[in-house]
């Protein structure tokens, strides 16, 4: 089978062709500009590998709701050249093939689940803290969506009684990418987070909205694992931090055994930063079988 998968992100997009053993056999790396320069690239190399399906993984905000009027479109982004785009229209359009389409931590969650860390659970989360905060939600064995879907990067926080920082975010200042993202944390400290790696004061503070996050999401998502992913979660040493200041902030009100050892709880990625494609690959495949499925049952089969 061969299955090309798209991870779109606000930057640059990666296109891969792989198959349904989560194989990785070929990829690039194409800028994010506008549709006009970029799509053009991206269906020259798609087109010359003849994919069975698609699979993207999209930053957003995006409709993932299949049914609806915007289903498949790129819609309120900041990436102003891409708002209401109809992505996935474009796609079908111009390779002829099955689309499976959500949002980029969405598939990351679906990459862990379907080939990483979390095979075999019903429920986890994922967690990217870089240049923004997004989550992908895995629950009662499938991904979530409502209305659109999660955006849990914005959830609400109690400030640090010591912080003064007014937050990154234009919409809210105290939502966890305002106060913890990558950028957050350059504008605070006055340099980048990579950077920074010796001081102390900065990853006890990034813990501490980290944590308290995820106490936030265990309550709401019940999640079997949490997986924190990301540039900003290349500092190791966030980990330890995280799950001390999780332990005192949720002070046992939840008792599970998943919470008993929360080094396995609260993990990070497993394979290698690959997981948002690897999640690409099994919208394809996902969305291959569902064309399938289909077309028998049109066929009265």
């Amino acid at each position: 089978m061969v299955l090309g998968a798209l991870e779109a992100g606000g930057t640059k997009m990666v296109c891969a062709i792989g198959n349904e053993q989560g194989q990785v056999l070929e990829r690039v790396s194409i800028p994010t500009v506008s549709p006009e320069e970029t799509m053009p690239q991206m269906l020259s190399f798609f087109k010359q590998h003849n994919i069975e399906a698609l699979g993207i993984g999209c930053f957003g905000p995006i409709n993932p709701v299949e049914g609806t009027a915007t289903y498949g479109y790129i819609t309120t982004t900041p990436k102003l050249a891409w708002q209401n785009y109809n992505i996935v229209g474009a796609f079908q359009e111009a390779l002829g093939c099955p689309v499976g389409f959500d949002t980029d931590v969405n598939a990351a969650v679906l990459g862990e689940v379907s080939f990483g860390s979390m095979q075999g659970l019903d429920s986890c989360i994922y967690v990217t803290v870089g240049t923004g905060v997004g989550v992908g939600v895995f629950t009662g064995g499938r991904l979530l969506h409502g209305m659109m879907h999660p955006e849990a990067g914005h959830i609400l926080l109690q400030r640090h009684p010591a912080d003064t920082y007014k937050g990154k975010c234009p919409f809210h200042g105290n939502c966890l990418e305002g106060l913890a993202s990558g950028p957050a944390i350059e504008e605070r400290w006055g340099a980048k987070a990579e950077t920074l790696g010796d001081r102390r004061e900065v990853w006890e503070l990034e813990a501490y909205y980290i944590a308290q996050a995820c106490v936030n999401y265990t309550l709401v998502y019940s999640p079997k694992r949490i997986i924190l992913g990301g540039g900003v979660m290349h500092q190791e040493q966030l980990f330890p931090l995280i799950r001390r200041q999780y332990q005192e902030l949720m002070a046992d009100y939840v008792i599970t055994p998943e919470l008993e050892n929360l080094n396995r709880y609260i993990i990070p990625c497993s394979l290698h930063d690959d997981q948002g494609i690897l999640g690409c690959l099994k919208l394809a495949m996902d969305a291959l079988e569902k064309f399938l499925a289909r077309a028998l049952q049109h066929l009265g089969l």
